[in-house]
């Protein structure tokens, strides 16, 4: 496994996501397992929400770690319409019962709302004064959101990034490297649907003797600086991605994907799901 610093941390560049987990009852039990397995595979980094079935998944994310808290480096992200002075540390209250811990180590804002940026940082501050984040960040900002915020203690951007969405190449990418802020991927398998179906992707995991998602997760993390955050309960699914970090990608295969999903070549609208 590949590791990238982040905001001081040495984080695996593949972790493990969490959207869609905590809705059903049924399957927590599996949801549970499968981010035990993740950690134990090396994928220690778990990426959450609020939002999440409505806290539902940091709920299982705290099941998860009981024990090993200190195993595992949590993100989880507050609601815009939670992004107030007062609304901040009342949110990041209840996630810290949820996730049964006294400390998130980032977290961040899941997307611009109502409120100033200046008030979120704020709140945001006071909460690591606090000691009850250890660091914080932001989700699906484009450039001009970032360069707004100027913040240099802006430790991560969550975005989407897959090889079928590559929007943030143009600028948003090289804006963060730059800068040598992270940007944490999700959807990095563009929710397994017809990216892996495609058959460049198939003839490149042959050639590997891995899987089209593995070929897709190397492909995210081929940048040093780029976290993916691929989300699965099957615990073969698990496996194979925490395999994908020892994947690399020839020449051959990256111009193979050029050419099957183009690089963009102009200012796109950011992506979002």
């Amino acid at each position: 496994m590949r590791y990238v610093k982040l905001a001081g941390c040495e984080v695996p560049a593949i972790g493990q996501g969490t959207w869609y987990m905590g809705e059903d009852p049924g399957r927590r039990a599996a949801e549970v397992k499968a981010l035990q397995q993740g950690i134990d595979l090396g994928m220690t980094l778990i990426d959450t929400a609020e939002m999440y079935a409505e806290g539902g998944a940091e709920e299982v994310v705290g099941q998860a770690i009981a024990g090993r808290r200190e195993q595992v480096f949590v993100v989880s992200k507050v609601y815009p319409h939670n992004a107030s002075t007062r609304g901040v540390p009342a949110a990041c209250e209840r996630s810290l019962k949820r996730l049964g811990t006294d400390v998130i180590d980032l977290y961040l804002l899941h997307w611009r709302g109502q409120y100033p940026l200046e008030e979120t940082v704020e709140a945001f501050e006071r909460l690591r004064e606090q000691g009850k984040i250890r660091r914080w960040g932001v989700s699906n900002f484009d450039v001009d959101d970032l360069r707004e915020l100027d913040n240099a203690e802006c430790a991560t951007n969550q975005v989407l990034y897959n090889p079928a969405q590559r929007g943030i190449e143009f600028d948003l990418l090289p804006w963060s490297l730059k800068r040598q802020m992270p940007t944490m991927a999700y959807c990095p398998l563009a929710q397994a649907g017809r990216l892996l179906q495609h058959p460049v992707m198939a003839e490149i995991a042959e050639r590997h003797g891995a899987t089209p998602a593995q070929v897709s997760l190397a492909w995210v993390t081929r940048t040093d600086g780029v976290i993916a955050i691929p989300k699965a309960v099957a615990p073969e699914h698990v496996r194979l991605n925490a395999a994908a970090g020892a994947l690399s990608l020839s020449s051959e295969d990256l111009r193979a994907i050029d050419r099957a999903f183009a690089a963009p070549t102009r200012k796109q609208h950011l992506a979002m799901v």
